[in-house]
């Protein structure tokens, strides 16, 4: 159902990749499966299943609600959360105490219409119910057809120390159907969507996410929700300066996101 992988071939490109850890595994699922997991998508306009933001650093929807997913969904959300899967990750990245987040927190299904964009951001670090620290997240991408000119495609920046904010984009990963990425998220990953999505109305970037977490380390961030950059555009705008504080910390960061 999850195709074999190449672990030494994945291993050496996850530990060389730049601007940080990363690798891509194309046809990561079986094509029947990977078509069926695409099907069972909901309907982006559902009112009973999205948690939506939507405002000018993020236009998203999501859900990680394991009572929502139908059933070939939640196989394989099961299958990837299993110790012999997630030895499998141990191997591609080297990292040997990693396990699995049953709760998906922040991961499940997630949609992005015309327009959908997400700014450059690190992801939270440490677990908010968990206490542990997220270190790698597996992205799948579940849109068949994908045009390479409507964008969609993850960035991945490298890290002004000096700022703490995003430099320059360093690797894009195109959005193709069935294509993973693997990616190391607590050193100082920026990544996200910077610019909008051009896909006709009723075509949706539809993905996968799933996130693997460790002990916390000495060196990881003391953040539990997610910390964006502004854009060049933004940079100067209070109100997305604002907008940007008040996403970064737990007890403001719920009142940015709705149920349809």
């Amino acid at each position: 159902m999850i195709r074999e992988f190449e672990y030494e071939k994945l291993h050496n490109e996850f530990v060389n990749a730049k601007p940080f850890s990363h690798c891509i595994i194309d046809n990561f699922f079986d094509e029947d499966i990977a078509l069926q997991l695409s099907n069972e998508f909901p309907d982006y306009n559902d009112p009973n299943i999205w948690a939506v933001y939507d405002n000018p650093i993020e236009n998203k929807k999501l859900t990680p609600s394991w009572g929502l997913f139908p059933k070939v969904t939640y196989q394989m959300f099961t299958l990837m959360n299993t110790p012999s899967f997630v030895e499998k990750i141990k191997c591609i990245t080297g990292i040997k105490d990693l396990v699995a987040d049953y709760g998906m927190h922040g991961g499940g299904w997630h949609m992005h219409t015309r327009g959908g964009k997400l700014n450059m951001h690190k992801d939270y670090s440490i677990h908010p119910k968990l206490g542990m620290e997220r270190r790698i997240n597996i992205i799948i991408y579940m849109t068949p057809d994908w045009q390479e000119e409507w964008g969609g495609g993850l960035e991945l920046w490298s890290h002004d120390e000096e700022k703490n904010l995003p430099k320059e984009c360093v690797a894009k990963v195109y959005n193709k159907f069935n294509r993973a990425i693997l990616f190391d998220t607590a050193s100082n990953s920026w990544h996200g969507l910077p610019n909008e999505i051009l896909c006709p109305e009723g075509v949706y970037r539809k993905s996968l996410a799933i996130y693997y977490i460790s002990p916390v380390r000495e060196s990881a961030e003391p953040h539990d929700r997610a910390y964006f950059a502004p854009s060049s555009e933004q940079v100067n705008d209070p109100e997305v300066l604002e907008l940007i504080r008040k996403r970064s910390n737990t007890k403001t960061s719920k009142d940015l996101f709705r149920k349809i």
